[in-house]
């Protein structure tokens, strides 16, 4: 740990106070018009920080966050590696490109087992995730590649288990993935001796994507589906996702049930059977954490398996490195050292973090570079509220006065030097696409804002108000070409759920001190918040951190 001791900061001691950090999650800087949730909202708390205190805006995506192009939009765990890394890592989709490009994902020792796993078996390579271009969590060209790649060395049999997105992507864009797929298995088939098929599918908020536990009931059904072939059956995945629409026109894509494809006679073509090897393709861990331990954990208890099959899994990386989940997987992941975490410990700094179950994972395993656990018991307090487990457009205040009444009462002890919370409301109420809804949500955030503020006044301290991405910015489709909204059929905007481009507010929070944006600082990111912290807790940030946003 004495490496990674700092000297103390050239020209500022440190704020007598501490220093709060709030990320509010999915709360951007867009246009303002009828589909901006955020400038739509009553938030007179983030007005006034935005007219009287020290404030610019952030990039949280594309290149910013580590991710190929600023075309990618940012999401919540690249968003906070970078908050707690301090500079910029490669993330997930840009290792994944690389890695197909350079032919090392198909040279790796997880890719040569599963082919050699089914081509001894003869039983398929299934993959399993989620179907789309959102660049979030997988992208279809990385599926795409596989098959190809598969083909290419001989393997007889592939099923497909495709969780059907409108998340990461518009709200009802299945289709066009669909039909994508369909022809990239049909030019594969088409050259005989191949079976390359779809097995079973389910919007990403029904089935299998769920996180932190909040959930695992949707990991049952997606298991059951894709696993034991149980659900209800359809011929192709056109069909299924038509026919539920069909059932349903008010159903988006991340919603649809579950289902499986059957044959002629009404039986599943693609359970997960003994001597399969089975590929999870998302890149990001959160949401493929879950299912790993379905089919990992000797000891699981979370639902009943039945008989688990003997497969070989692997993910597209390995979701939580502590822990070893999974244990196989096709592209390592970004070696996130020295956080800012690490070097507060070894500062003597103590530290507290905090948010509702869907972003506690963010304020913790990712600020701390992709770490699960502390790096001082001693010195660092995590505190996670439970999250409802209703929809969130029916409850868009979530736990924001939860959080707030721990982190007030944690503020007032005097305990800790450093302080991280995480809002969810703008995101996860954004992701559900109901506009007045997340107006709500923004303005519970703002609400809680505003009873920190005078406490931060009271012990000296200083509060940095920011964002890890943006969503409730942008409420409903846009037309590229126009900037007009797209339109449903009756006439009304067409809802986004997806993440935005926009960059994200940054508020300095400090009364009894002369602070400014230092004007200076080139394209600030999110990676400034770590040398941002550290020159308010009186340290010199690591060379290699990018600056501080801070002058005076």
């Amino acid at each position: 740990m004495s490496s990674l001791v700092l000297p103390k900061h050239r020209s500022f001691p440190g704020v007598s106070g501490p220093v709060v950090v709030v990320v509010m999650d999915g709360i951007g800087v867009g246009k303002h018009n009828d589909g901006n949730a955020v400038w739509l909202a009553r938030t007179p708390h983030l007005d006034w920080l935005a007219v009287n205190a020290p404030s610019t805006t952030l990039a949280a995506h594309g290149k910013a966050a580590g991710l190929p192009s600023d075309d990618d939009m940012g999401n919540s765990e690249v968003g906070h590696n970078a908050l707690g890394a301090g500079r910029v890592f490669d993330q997930g989709a840009k290792l994944v490109n690389n890695a197909i490009a350079d032919g090392s994902l198909f040279e790796g020792e997880a890719w040569r087992l599963a082919i050699a796993r089914v081509k001894n078996t003869g039983k398929p390579l299934h993959f399993m995730g989620l179907l789309s271009d959102g660049n979030v969590h997988s992208h279809i060209d990385h599926l795409a590649a596989m098959l190809k790649a598969a083909d290419a060395v001989g393997v007889e049999k592939v099923r497909i288990h495709a969780l059907i997105d409108g998340r990461d992507v518009p709200q009802t864009s299945a289709l066009t993935y669909v039909e994508r797929i369909e022809r990239e298995l049909a030019a594969i088939n088409g050259k005989g001796g191949r079976d390359y098929r779809v097995a079973s599918g389910g919007g990403r908020m029904k089935i299998t994507m769920d996180r932190y536990e909040a959930d695992w009931p949707m990991v049952e059904r997606g298991w059951r589906l894709h696993v034991r072939g149980e659900g209800r059956g359809f011929p192709s995945l056109e069909a299924a996702i038509k026919t539920l629409r069909e059932e349903d026109p008010a159903v988006i894509d991340q919603n649809l049930p579950g289902f499986v494809i059957v044959d002629g006679s009404g039986k599943p073509v693609g359970p997960i059977e003994d001597g399969s090897a089975v590929l999870f393709f998302n890149f990001r861990g959160d949401r493929a954490i879950e299912i790993t331990r379905a089919f990992e954990d000797p000891h699981f208890d979370k639902f009943d398996r039945g008989p688990k099959p003997d497969v070989f899994y692997a993910g597209m990386m390995q979701y939580d490195g502590d822990l070893q989940l999974p244990k196989r997987f096709l592209v390592p992941p970004p070696a996130i050292d020295r956080t800012l975490g690490e070097y507060l410990v070894a500062a003597g700094k103590r530290s507290y973090a905090s948010s509702e179950t869907q972003k506690y994972g963010h304020v913790t395993y990712f600020w701390n570079g992709n770490r699960s656990g502390k790096f001082d018991d001693a010195r660092e307090t995590y505190f996670e509220v439970p999250s409802d487990t209703l929809p969130f457009e029916e409850r868009p205040w979530m736990k924001a006065s939860e959080i707030t009444d721990a982190l007030i009462a944690q503020l007032k002890s005097q305990k800790h030097d450093f302080y991280r919370i995480n809002y969810a409301n703008g995101d996860m109420v954004g992701h559900t696409g109901v506009r007045d809804a997340s107006i709500m949500a923004v303005e519970a955030v703002d609400l809680s804002i505003g009873r920190l503020l005078p406490v931060v006044k009271a012990l000296n301290g200083v509060l940095l108000v920011t964002a890890d991405h943006g969503n409730a910015d942008e409420m409903y489709e846009l037309v590229k070409k126009t900037g007009a909204f797209e339109t449903l059929a009756d006439g009304s905007p067409k809802p986004k759920t997806s993440h935005t481009l926009n960059p994200v507010p940054f508020h300095v929070y400090a009364p009894g001190y002369t602070f400014a944006i230092d004007t200076t600082v080139q394209k600030p990111g999110l990676a400034n918040m770590g040398a941002t912290v550290l020159h308010l807790l009186g340290l010199s940030a690591p060379e290699d951190y990018l600056p501080s946003l801070i002058a005076g």
